[in-house]
């Protein structure tokens, strides 16, 4: 059955080379002309928001507006704590009551404003709480807090769904969720059926994990709500262009997402930075449909034959073969 995604993408890709898009001179862009700029991407159709920045950055009226007349539509809203410098040692797991508090306060309000735009999910990446030093933090209680914190979330508006993305490290040393694991023990603590799985091609990389395992973990263990796909050399969160770097790690997470017959959302967590974006996005979609289109045409039987074989000789030449076909003039593997 041919897997048939979503496309989606981070809106602050669209703010980079203003020189092709906006007169010489113009202020910086606002919230309503990204909007503007992601719609002419060919095959995007969905749009996450930052919140408070993106959110509080146009009126809300505006937005709707927008999202009434526009083919691209709005997926959710993620939550991001980095702007406000009282998180800087922590958001749920702040030592102190008061801005743990304001934590959820503003996550509240986000899921708030999720609702009143009609978005069906909130991403949490809890990047502030976790830790710089041994002997820093209590853990049991810093885990009691991360995970009291995140119910108070989910439990807020159960209509609305609420992803977690884990990340290992940075802006923290440590990150409290950081990799599948973890962030499967506190889905699996909360026990909440509107909580569930961001995955993040690069910080999975980062993490050291293999993507398509942590995402066959997650469909045995809890639901995948979404994937951010992007590419990286592993030390740091790159962002860069689809199977860039990684192709065969990222076909198999394709293969795996097929299996699975996911109609979800892959949304393209890139950072371009002095290409055009719209180009950049358009390729990262194309780039993904190709690789579909080789898993739609490959004979399923000899794929799960090397599986059941683990027979890696086998997968390689087989691979090598779908992947560069130009070889079947000049040798077969």
């Amino acid at each position: 059955m041919p897997l048939r995604p979503f496309f989606a993408s981070r809106l602050n890709s669209f703010a980079v080379r203003p020189d092709l898009y906006w007169p010489a001179g113009s202020s910086k862009p606002g919230v309503l002309a990204l909007l503007e700029r992601a719609a002419t991407v060919a095959g995007l159709s969905m749009v996450d928001l930052n919140y408070p920045d993106h959110v509080l950055g146009a009126a809300p009226a505006d937005l709707k507006a927008f999202f009434r007349q526009s083919r691209l539509q709005l997926h959710g809203l993620e939550m991001r704590y980095y702007s406000d410098p009282a998180f800087a040692q922590g958001a749920f797991t702040h030592p102190e009551a008061s801005i743990r508090a304001r934590a959820i306060d503003l996550t509240l309000r986000g899921l708030d404003a999720a609702a009143d735009l009609g978005a069906t999910c909130v991403n949490i990446w809890p990047g502030q709480d976790g830790f710089d030093y041994t002997f820093q933090v209590d853990y049991e209680q810093v885990w009691a807090w991360q995970v009291e914190g995140l119910r108070r979330v989910a439990e807020h508006n159960p209509a609305l769904l609420v992803s977690l993305e884990y990340k290992p490290n940075e802006p923290r040393a440590f990150s409290f969720i950081g990799n599948i694991g973890t962030t499967l023990l506190a889905i699996r603590e909360l026990n909440l059926p509107n909580v569930g799985v961001m995955l993040d091609f690069c910080h999975q990389l980062i993490a050291g994990e293999q993507p398509a395992f942590a995402l066959a973990l997650t469909q045995r263990y809890s639901r995948l709500l979404g994937i951010h796909i992007n590419d990286g050399y592993r030390s740091r969160d790159d962002g860069l262009m689809v199977g860039s770097v990684h192709p065969h790690q990222t076909l198999e997470l394709l293969y795996y997402l097929h299996r699975m017959d996911y109609s979800g959302m892959i949304y393209f967590d890139t950072f371009p930075h002095y290409e055009d974006p719209v180009r950049e996005c358009e390729t990262n979609i194309l780039t993904v449909q190709r690789m579909l289109a080789l898993l739609e045409r490959l004979p399923p039987e000899v794929v799960t034959g090397h599986l059941a074989r683990q027979d890696p000789v086998a997968a390689q030449r087989f691979w090598m073969q779908w992947m560069m076909p130009y070889m079947d003039n000049e040798a077969t593997l």
